[in-house]
């Protein structure tokens, strides 16, 4: 009997789900405001992260830029205080490295207090095959993208979770929903990015804390040099993507509590159809969309 009832109950909740998903395509949800809230953000001294910044700084919130470059973060906070006339908080640290995230934490939480927004924006790509790539690159590749994220949610989920107040951002990639030829460490690391923030994400869920809410972004190469040189078989279906309108995308997905984001949307099709495909269909598929090659001209930046 039990088996029964919790049966229809699924299928009555997947109905109104599917309903609700369709209204919300139809008609989106209300933006929330993010004013006064504390932002944290790493890797917000150039690209993505000082747009971000910039933005939520338009917005109202307080800001905490993180970043291993202390002239890129300073440069940063010196556009906001011009831009919007706020001051941001900046501090110097590298994520890959457990006891300096701890450690800046604490004085963060000592100078500034809680943070209610957290953003796990850095990375790095080697932009090597993988037998081309030493070990220790390989490694710091897995620390920054995604076992930082270990460490800064350590150091800031607990406060959410005290107040059921929050949002944390996993900046990952389309390369961590679909293996990708020659980025074998990168895509290591953001399929180990999105299943982290995922699990954690059903932990807070299964615990009550539904007031922190999480956001996935997985988007394909952007234009801010970190993937300098590599190229797009078809550019109207899968365009190397601007980094404002990838900006614009990820605020708009936070301010709407939206869990999973995928830029472009057609990632959405490629991911489902991996699924449902046959392994060798998938494979003539990704070699028709150019996937064997998006790495073949890479050059990237020097400082990765």
């Amino acid at each position: 009997m039990k088996f029964l009832l919790d049966t229809l109950k699924v299928l009555l909740l997947s109905l109104w789900f599917s309903l609700e998903a369709l209204w919300r395509a139809l008609v989106p949800a209300r933006r929330k405001s993010v004013a006064g809230e504390t932002v944290l953000l790493t890797g917000a001294g150039s690209g993505l992260g000082r747009l971000m910044a910039l933005e939520f700084a338009r917005l109202g919130a307080r800001l905490v830029l993180w970043d291993i470059y202390e002239e890129g973060n300073l440069e940063t906070a010196r556009i906001i205080k011009e831009t919007h006339n706020v001051r941001a908080h900046t501090y110097t640290c590298d994520c890959s490295k457990r006891e300096e995230v701890y450690k800046v934490a604490d004085q963060v939480k000592r100078e500034v207090g809680d943070v209610t927004i957290l953003i796990n924006n850095a990375g790095i790509v080697t932009g090597k095959k993988f037998l081309q790539c030493p070990d220790s690159l390989m490694q710091k590749t897995m620390d920054v993208n995604s076992t930082a994220h270990f460490w800064t949610y350590k150091a800031f989920l607990p406060a959410m979770i005290a107040g059921n107040h929050g949002h944390l951002v996993s900046i990952a990639s389309s390369a961590g929903l679909v293996g990708v030829n020659g980025l074998a460490d990168y895509c290591a690391s953001k399929f180990a990015a999105i299943g982290f923030a995922e699990s954690v994400g059903l932990e807070l869920l299964a615990s009550g804390s539904d007031g922190v809410k999480t956001t996935i972004v997985c988007p394909f190469f952007i234009n801010t040099g970190m993937f300098e040189g590599a190229n797009t078989k078809f550019p109207r279906l899968m365009p190397i993507l601007e980094p404002e309108y990838v900006c614009k995308k990820i605020m708009d997905a936070v301010r709407r509590d939206q869990v999973y984001l995928c830029l472009p949307r057609f990632m959405y099709l490629i991911v489902a159809l991996k699924h449902i495909l046959p392994a060798k269909m998938g494979v003539m598929l990704g070699e028709y969309l150019g996937a064997f090659d998006l790495m073949a001209t890479f050059k990237g930046r020097k400082s990765d």
